[in-house]
């Protein structure tokens, strides 16, 4: 997902990762503009998945 892909639909996507992931928190789904990696770091800890597939899982939401 592109930067810019990120910036216009995060609030819909970080719902439905809420969804799957109830779990999740508001902090541990902040984005920033910048700071990616950082949030794909703290989705791949908690999911158990790997980048590719954390960044593939989101392009499929």
């Amino acid at each position: 997902m592109s930067k810019l892909t990120w910036q216009g639909r995060w609030n819909e996507v970080k719902g439905k990762v809420k969804q799957q992931y109830a779990d999740f928190t508001d902090d541990e789904l902040l984005y920033q503009e910048g700071k990616e990696d950082e949030l794909l770091g703290r989705l791949q800890k908690k999911t158990g998945k790997t980048k590719d597939q954390v960044e593939d899982w989101l392009n499929g939401l």
